[in-house]
């Protein structure tokens, strides 16, 4: 695998996202996991802008004067950036006020580590005045300067011959991949003791700080204990039963931490898809940690480990790879929404993509180098249901070629995600 060079890549595409943003809407608030870079990339922004204004509130001093006077706090004629503002979330208050003001596009540059509205007792205060964008940890295109451009791609060429990709990324690739995550800081970190150090530090700073924040939570062990049985579940169907009888606690307890480990960006959730193709659709979601090097470190297992016989690498992938679209459709073109499809019999499709057209792509995940024509089970089952509105069934796999499989079905290595545009 190519070698990432110290300090990955900036995730490029919010760079232009957020510019775009202040040139339209008051205030920009750019959400999202910690150490993502939120803050590196509101600085080249800023930077770019002129006459600008920075707030930490993670500092002592400026956290503090925003908790004592938070009007004059926000007073400031050009652009501010106030970084990690779900720590005084009652500035927002004051940001309402001065921007129903003064409404020019571009006076607040926010940055937040938890999803804002989450926070207990806030009020929605600004509708229609903010412009919301999140960052995720890099994708593999940012990391490796690749185009991800896979979801434009397919709906565009998906119908054709022309969505075709080779890979030269091999299996054990792969799993090194999944290990590495796509945390700025911990991607050059060569050392598997000091990636280890970076990820335990990561969980424990995130439960003590940002889930803390967002509800009193007395007895961590337990959503310690659900975080680990996430970790090897990404990818997978979302049963709060079953998690709840095998930890032990009540339903509405795993429900709560579900919630609050979303809020904080450490698991996304999947929603199932249904267009009442049949009345058997189940409407469970599944879950996909949002890091996969996370995921690696609290299963304790290496790259070495995870192709070997009878690991987690396959649900591993599977999560990967939905977090790899989740990433993309952020900056797509074409507005798509991510799904996933399971009936009560088994027929399953791992995600589901639909544009506003209501056009579907379906994907399935497969760990394997080799596919057969039985891998094709679930999206034949869309085709058949769905007729002209479906654009294509590709299987993603770890082999290196793509090939037709019928009727627009197609087996493509899984690096197609990142390396086509």
């Amino acid at each position: 695998m190519t070698n990432t060079p110290m300090g990955a890549a900036l995730p490029r595409h919010a760079e232009q996202m957020v510019n775009e943003a202040l040139g339209d809407t008051r205030v920009v608030l750019v959400n999202g996991a910690r150490q993502v870079g939120k803050s590196t990339l509101v600085r080249m922004v800023a930077k770019g802008r002129g006459a600008t204004e920075w707030r930490d509130l993670d500092a002592a001093i400026p956290r503090r004067a925003a908790e004592a006077d938070p009007d004059s706090f926000v007073n400031f004629p050009h652009l501010m950036v106030i970084d990690e503002i779900q720590r005084v979330p009652d500035l927002l208050l004051a940001i309402k006020s001065q921007v129903d003001n003064d409404p020019r596009p571009g006076r607040y540059l926010l940055t937040g580590s938890s999803r804002l509205f989450a926070l207990r007792d806030l009020p929605d205060t600004l509708p229609g005045r903010m412009e919301t964008i999140e960052l995720w940890p890099l994708s593999q295109g940012e990391i490796e300067g690749a185009p991800d451009g896979f979801v434009d791609a397919v709906f565009t060429e998906g119908r054709g011959a022309a969505l075709r990709h080779s890979s030269q990324v091999s299996r054990n690739d792969y799993a090194e991949r999944l290990v590495r995550g796509g945390f700025p800081e911990a991607i050059p970190r060569e050392s598997p003791r000091s990636k280890r150090r970076f990820f335990d530090s990561y969980l424990g700073d995130l439960i003590a700080r940002e889930v803390r924040q967002l509800s009193e939570i007395e007895r961590t062990s337990e959503l310690r204990a659900l975080i680990q049985l996430l970790a090897a579940r990404s990818g997978q169907l979302l049963v709060g039963a079953a998690l709840s009888r095998e930890l032990g606690i009540s339903a509405s307890t795993v429900h709560r931490y579900l919630a609050l480990l979303e809020e904080v960006f450490l698991i996304k959730r999947i929603p199932a898809w249904s267009r009442n193709l049949s009345n058997r659709a189940i409407a469970t979601p599944k879950v996909a940690f949002v890091d996969s090097g996370m995921a690696a470190n609290l299963l304790g297992i290496d790259a070495r480990g995870l192709i070997r016989p009878n690991t987690v690498f396959g649900p591993l992938l599977e999560g990967f790879v939905l977090m790899e679209l989740a990433r993309q459709l952020t900056w797509t073109d074409e507005p798509v929404e991510l799904y996933h499809y399971r009936t009560k019999d088994g027929i399953e499709v791992d995600a589901v993509l639909e544009n506003r057209q209501r056009r579907v792509v379906g994907i399935e995940v497969k760990a394997a180098s080799n596919v057969r024509s039985e891998d094709f089970k679930g999206l034949k089952h869309l085709a058949d249901r769905l007729g002209d509105d479906f654009i294509a069934g590709l299987v993603l796999y770890t082999g290196d070629q793509t090939y037709s499989f019928g009727d627009k079905m197609r087996a493509m290595p899984v690096s197609a995600l990142w390396e086509v545009g």
